[in-house]
Order: C-alpha cells, then structure tokens, then sequence
C-alpha cells in the first residue's frame, strides 16, 4: 500500500526502507530529533525526500497532486492554527475539498456525518473551534481527518497535551477506525495498545522495524532511550508498561 525506499532528507533522515500494508497501526517511536516528525511529513507528501522515494499504491508520491494525495491520505499534525471563532461544522466540512467537483453533495454529507458519529462531537457541531477543551478540539480535528475519508491516517503526537481520560479515550477511538494508521507518539506506554508494529529511529535512522512488544523490550530501544522497559501487572488484571532510564 504504501512504501518507502531509500528514503532520506537532508541531514534529518538517512535511508529508511519499509513497507506498510493495508489495515496496520504503526507507531513511530524515538528520542527528539531522531527524525520521526520528518518521516511522517515524507509519507505525506508535505516534504520532497532529497535521497529514495515513497510510493502509494505503486504510484511515486511526487508524481501526484496535492489534492490526489489528499483523496488517500489524511494528515492530522501536532497543531492546527485554525481561527478561534471558526464553527466546528465548518472545520469538519473542509475534510471534503480534495473532492470538489468529482462528487454529489450527498456523498460528501454522509462522509461528514460519519465522521461526527465516529468521533462523537454531534454536540460540538454548533460551538466554534477556539470553545474546545484539548480533547474536544483533538476529536474534531481527527473528524476532519475521517471525513477526507482516506485510506491511510497520518497522527503527529495526537495525544500530546492531553489529559488521561482524553488520551484514552482518543486512544479507544483510534483502535476502532478500519483504516491504516502511522502515529508518532511520544508516551511509549500507549504503544502496545495502539500498534502492531513499531518503527524505531535514532538519529535520523531507522534502526529497528518489528512487533511493537518485540522493538520496547529490545536492546536496540535500550540504545536509544537509554531506558528499560518493564511490564507490570494491575490489581484488574490489565498489564502496563513502566520505563525507567538505565543504571550506569
């Protein structure tokens, strides 16, 4: 569906090849500055590579327009600087202009409500974006997202800023989506839950590409966060992930 090879920008990415299929959840993992917001923006066709290529579909991504991206590929970044008394149903609504001219109104409606639904903010619709809670305006920016309706869903820290019920409950929300998603995130506790894979960069590299559970309890993820991780049972049974940095 979609792949890399070779691909490197600049001084922030050296040579990453892999590739991604249909229905995965990835989750992009490494210290800052490892390059993981410049991959992201690769695979989005936001940034031109200066070494290799990405494809979608078998196409070259740099053989597309913006708009036919768009039609695959939904990009939600770390932040949006839309205008504070934009409406919430307006926003939502901009998920549909990659398809202007090429589809009825009626298409584009029912993609718009089933973005609502999905993400559950039918309440927010009349409010205006700069009302929102972090939770709340994450939601709807991932509403927008949906109702592009692509086949593949590119996150940059979609958790970040965000409160725990939040994050769990935008967490829950992502599991359930039937599409291919890549997020960078940042708190490596969400990633078993979240992915089943795990990208791992260091310094511009991509140094390991496996099991989400395989990359966290891995040498290699020792080499680059300089922590351990360790898994912990709750009184409700459920496992979670301690980290905690190495001793020299």
């Amino acid at each position: 569906m979609l792949q890399a090879e070779g691909l490197g920008y600049e001084e922030a990415l050296a040579l990453a090849d892999f590739s991604v299929r249909a229905g995965e959840h990835i989750a992009i993992i490494g210290p800052n500055g490892a390059g993981k917001s410049t991959l992201l923006k690769l695979l989005a066709g936001l940034l031109k590579p200066s070494s290799g290529c990405v494809t979608l579909a078998g196409q070259p991504l740099h053989n597309l327009t913006r708009r036919e991206i768009a039609r695959q590929i939904a990009w939600l970044s770390q932040s949006d600087d839309v205008a504070s008394e934009f409406l919430v149903s307006d926003y939502v609504a901009l998920g549909r202009l990659p398809f202007q001219g090429i589809e009825d109104s009626a298409e584009g409606k029912t993609a718009i409500q089933t973005a609502i639904h999905h993400c559950r903010i039918n309440s927010l619709m009349p409010r205006t974006m700069g009302g929102l809670s972090g939770g709340e305006r994450q939601r709807v920016m991932l509403a927008r997202c949906l109702a592009q309706t692509p086949r593949i869903l590119l996150l940059d820290e979609p958790t970040n800023h965000l409160d725990l019920s939040a994050r769990s409950e935008l967490l829950n929300l992502l599991r359930t989506l039937p599409m291919t998603i890549l997020a960078v995130l940042h708190d490596l506790s969400l990633v078993p839950d979240f992915a089943d894979r795990t990208l791992l960069l260091k310094e511009g590299r991509l140094i390991m590409d496996d099991a989400s559970r395989k990359v966290l309890f891995s040498p290699m993820f020792e080499l680059a966060f300089n922590q351990k991780a360790h898994q912990v049972t709750l009184d409700d049974g459920h496992v979670s992930l301690l980290f905690r940095p190495i001793q020299p």
